[in-house]
This record gives structure tokens, sequence and C-alpha cells, in this order.
């Protein structure tokens, strides 16, 4: 291996996890305002599995070859003209270019400086890696489209997952009443989270347990039990339902407008400022971050078939460097 390529996991067709394999690609050089950062590990989303299969983001990356992934921590190698909030040597996070492609799954990355930020100092490379995409989603849903406030209800669907965990978690801390759906296995933990209340989404129906409801964040959708649809029903009038994965259907909107309630449909944007907010909170200890499982970056394939399960608590993370 040369100085000019490093190690990335490349696909060359939609499909299976199978498709994805390391190969030797050509290392990025760092435009003016952008910066190079040495991977230590990268997060593994819903996201990357979905756009590996040709949905997803897959649209906007159009038709491979290309490299999934979001979720970096690393340490910043080199910075182009321009920089000034960042310098080499620098422990940096972030999720650059969603939803255009950030080549996270490689042993370096080249993004604009303001898309990172200094990682957790409380947290290694691997839990860092856990954190931007899915607390980047709950902090933006709850903080910037919700505007949370202390008093509401608020109720969180697949409250385990990764962006379910931290929602629990920023909501608790604006003061909200927190009611999660998750298995039974999951309750303590989550009430350990900060949720005040935990239904059990396969013994029945959520809607049947809960009511007047301030804030549904639905990280689950209709494509899926219809979800959306069915979370209509718990919200209080003038209510807002947030639709992270399937977004909101003309048939969900006209559901809602009948119903007197809101939607709003949702994507993650690269955001350093929130993520400095975000590592502010985690090293105060008002939040955790949870990882399940970790894998080299060669087995990015078995994260995927892990993830698809769709039975983490927490998070997924492939290792690139020591």
């Amino acid at each position: 291996m040369s100085a000019d390529t490093m190690r990335a996991v490349v696909q060359d067709a939609f499909g299976g996890p199978e498709v994805l394999r390391v190969q030797q690609v050509p290392r990025p050089v760092p435009l003016p305002t952008e910066v190079l950062v040495r991977v230590h590990a990268a997060g593994v989303n819903p996201v990357d599995w979905k756009t590996r299969a040709g949905s997803g983001m897959a649209h906007v990356l159009g038709e491979p070859p290309f490299t999934v992934g979001w979720d970096v921590s690393g340490v910043v190698e080199e910075v182009g003209f321009g920089v000034t909030t960042l310098q080499p040597g620098d422990e940096v996070y972030g999720m650059p270019w969603f939803p255009r492609a950030g080549n996270a799954y490689a042993e370096y990355v080249t993004a604009p400086a303001r898309q990172f930020a200094r990682k957790p100092a409380t947290l290694d490379h691997v839990r860092a890696a856990a954190v931007p995409l899915a607390a980047l989603t709950a902090w933006q849903v709850l903080v910037d489209t919700a505007h949370v406030r202390a008093g509401q209800r608020v109720l969180v669907h697949a409250a385990a997952g990764g962006v379910g965990h931290f929602a629990v978690q920023f909501a608790r801390h604006l003061g909200a009443h927190v009611i999660a759906t998750a298995s039974a296995a999951r309750h303590a933990w989550l009430k350990e989270l900060g949720a005040a209340e935990s239904i059990d989404y396969t013994a029945a129906p959520f809607e049947e347990a809960v009511a007047d409801v301030d804030v549904v964040v639905d990280l689950v959708g209709d494509d899926h039990d219809r979800t959306s649809t069915r979370s209509l029903e718990v919200l209080r009038p003038g209510g807002l339902l947030v639709a992270v994965p399937s977004g909101v259907s003309p048939e969900l909107a006209r559901a809602a407008e009948a119903a007197g309630v809101r939607t709003s449909a949702f994507l993650v944007e690269p955001d350093g400022a929130g993520l400095t907010a975000v590592a502010g909170l985690i090293d105060a200890g008002h939040v955790a971050v949870e990882v399940e499982e970790t894998y080299p970056l060669e087995e990015a394939g078995t994260a995927h078939a892990r993830g698809e399960t769709g039975r983490t608590r927490g998070k997924l993370v492939l290792t690139v460097a020591d």
C-alpha cells in the first residue's frame, strides 16, 4: 500500500451484505475549507444497509461502485486552505456530506471542517463513532423540529435503537415526560436512560396504552404495521408526529388533518454545532452511548447482516485504525 492509497469498503452492485468488500482506493486530498481525517471507527446505521441494497440514499449516490457510511470518529491528519477551527492532531467526530457520499467505511475521509466537531473527551473513538448520525437525528427532531419543552409528553418508537436511545435521553434532558416503545427486555434499560413509561409493542397495540401525547418521534414508519398512521390516534389536538424513516405520505397527511394534528417529514443534516452541543451533554454525564457490537472493517457485511435483524441495542461500529 502506498501513501496515495487506502483501504475502503466498496460495493460494485446493489445486493446483500456479500457485495461489500475491502479494496485499495485512492486516498482523498482535502480541498480548501476541508480536513483530511484518519478514521479510527465508523458507525453503522440502517441507512447504510438500505443504501447498499438499493433504497435508502441510493437515489442520491446513483449506481455503484460507491462506499457507504456516514459516521466517523478519528484524528485530523491535514487541513485545507482556510481552515481555522481545526488543526492536525485534533480528535474529531462527524457525519460528513450526508446524504451525499460520506465514504465513512474507509481509512480516510475528507469533508468541510465545520461538518466535524471535537469528539467527546470521555469517549473513545469506537463509542464516539456511534454518535453522529443517530444523535443528530434525535437532536434535530426534538430541538429544531418539534421544539420540545419541559412538561410535554413525548412518545419515542423503537426507543432501544441507535436514534431511539438518544431521543429518550435528549427528551428527558429537555424536561419531557418520555414514553418509549420497545420489547419488554429493554424496559429496565430504557428506564435508566430516562423513560418514564415503556410499552411492550409485542404484547398489545401501543395506541391502547398511551394517549394525550404532544410529540411522537416515529422511528419505525408506516411501512411496518402502519406505525405512523396509528400514532395519530395518541396525539393531543395540535400535537406533532415526526415521521423519520417513511416520511409523510399524502394519505398520512390527510388523516392527520382530519384528526386535527400535525405531521413533519425529516432528514438529518450535517451539523458541527449540534455535535458540539451533544458532546457537552455526553461529557457532563447527561447522555450515555450504547454500542452493542464492533467489527473490523473487513467484516462490514457481517455488521450489516446483524443490523438488518432489527434487534440491536444501541449501535454497531466498525473499527478501522488503532
